[in-house]
């Protein structure tokens, strides 16, 4: 069955340009000129992939993004920016909002159609793999199915990226994880996202986990991370 991409972007030019190389490739296209009409398409079509403009008219890509990931029924849609922004801060941003890729406008049709298959593929084997079990360390409770973390009981929010890395580590509590290998898994080798990215989102959760649970994810100096089984 043909995958749905929900193009969104205010320049008509684009989406045509966009609909009809993606159709090529075999994918359905639905197409939204404003934030309103892609989170109104987003709950309804659920399709398996955006790819969001930032600069929109009515709500911006950064909104549509935050309400996406708010919504239980869109939450784990996968998403790509494709915008002209193209400073580091906005990249990481976008990254931390829940982005599963940044694409800075101009790109080569070739090299984006590949990106889609990048984050298709990795959202297709985040489905497959087994998340039903929940994960307990001592105090710390992750619940793959639901998205969810919990401390001493309290539930924290995470944002996407950052769920998706403590849930890599938690599968492999007690071994050392590389950055290469978090950032293979997580955004796709052919993605070109820097290690400050993977520390960056390192930093926040354990800001998140609180002083008692952030000393559970231990640096590895040059080479990774890992989560030990207790915070001791």
């Amino acid at each position: 069955m043909a995958k749905t991409i929900l193009l969104v972007d205010d320049e008509q030019d684009i989406l045509d340009l966009l609909e009809f190389n993606l159709k090529t490739e075999g994918y359905r296209i639905l197409t939204a000129r404003d934030g309103e009409k892609a989170l109104e398409l987003a709950e309804r079509f659920h399709p398996d992939l955006i790819i969001l403009d930032i600069m929109l008219p009515e709500k911006d890509g950064w909104t549509v993004l935050r309400e996406l990931r708010s919504n239980g029924l869109t939450q784990n849609i996968p998403v790509i920016f494709l915008t002209a922004k193209n400073s580091e801060i906005d990249e990481v941003v976008g990254l931390e909002l829940g982005a599963d890729d940044y694409i800075v406008k101009p790109i080569s049709l070739r090299k984006l159609i590949a990106r889609v298959k990048t984050v298709l593929r990795k959202s297709k084997e985040g489905r497959s793999e087994n998340r039903s079990a929940i994960m307990r360390f001592n105090g710390l409770e992750i619940n793959p199915d639901h998205f969810s973390v919990r401390v001493d009981g309290q539930e924290i929010k995470l944002t996407k990226k950052e769920f998706q890395i403590l849930e890599y580590l938690a599968r492999r509590a007690g071994r050392v994880v590389t950055r290469e290998a978090l950032l293979d898994h997580i955004w796709g080798y052919d993605v070109i996202v820097t290690d400050r990215t993977i520390d960056v989102h390192i930093r926040k959760i354990r800001e998140k986990l609180g002083e008692k649970y952030a000393s559970m994810i231990e640096t590895f100096k040059g080479v990774g991370y890992r989560l030990k089984n207790d915070p001791s």
